[in-house]
């Protein structure tokens, strides 16, 4: 199918690993020209290099921590008017609720809230101007089943999700369409983080916590990066436009719920 999505640009947040790699690849591999955002400057230019030569796609890279408002202007002038903004952020450490400071949630909700609150501000209104824009924020299957140890991810995550639920309704008559894709367990660094807070809790081994996570999940194993990748190309796509405020979750039915 051809997506609609030649010649398009966006802005893809936390892209130099994982999920937001993924993202930045399949939609390189669409013709969108891709602006890839991250805080490590070498990380990150060695993945456009690679989705480059994979794609032969256009992308450019803004090294910059976009949860300071110093990053996100230096993210902006890279690319002042995006048609696809990916929001993306590393969740915040797994660990017990007592040993979170005021500073520890302050901390998850710019990361995981508030920045790409700040972030659709800055960009949705030309979209609509346009009439086109496609926005994803890259939240977690924890909005849906919260998982005790991650309650940071948990508070925060939610809090960015209701808020799409509001603004999605007023955008989507200037076919501008937003979206929260909410990941299961993909086989990324960020898992093993997760798996290492539940292995040391429960007093077992990395590679048994994997397997038990594995073995647990209706797939019996973990998502693809490429397959998330591909279902953010589908959600900016221009055959997606009827698709607004919806949490997509891909987690290989490890959600037991109908709804």
């Amino acid at each position: 199918m051809d997506l609609g999505l030649k010649g398009r640009r966006a802005i893809v947040c936390g892209a130099s690993r994982g999920l937001g790699r993924a993202c930045a690849e399949s939609l390189a591999r669409e013709g969108v020209h891709v602006l890839m955002a991250a805080r490590r400057p070498d990380v990150l230019e060695l993945a456009a290099a690679e989705i480059r030569d994979r794609t032969g796609g256009s992308v450019v890279t803004v090294a910059a921590d976009v949860t300071t408002l110093e990053g996100r202007a230096l993210l902006l002038a890279g690319l002042p008017d995006p048609d696809i903004l990916v929001t993306n952020a590393g969740g915040p450490p797994p660990g017990d609720f007592h040993d979170w400071d005021r500073d520890t949630w302050i901390k998850a909700l710019d990361a995981n809230m508030l920045t790409p609150i700040e972030l659709i501000k800055a960009t949705v209104d030309r979209m609509m101007e346009r009439k086109f824009g496609r926005i994803v924020n890259i939240t977690s299957g924890a909005v849906k089943a919260p998982i005790d140890v991650l309650g940071l991810s948990n508070g925060a995550r939610a809090g960015l999700t209701g808020f799409v639920a509001g603004l999605a309704r007023k955008t989507v008559r200037h076919n501008v369409t937003i979206n929260n894709l909410l990941p299961g367990p993909f086989d990324t660094d960020r898992i093993t983080v997760v798996l290492a807070g539940q292995a040391k809790a429960e007093g077992i081994s990395l590679e048994d916590a994997r397997t038990r996570r594995m073995a647990a999940n209706p797939a019996g194993r973990f998502g693809d990066p490429a397959e998330f990748g591909d279902a953010c190309a589908w959600l900016c796509s221009a055959q997606a436009g009827f698709v607004t405020g919806q949490n997509l979750l891909l987690d290989g039915g490890a959600f037991p719920g109908v709804l």
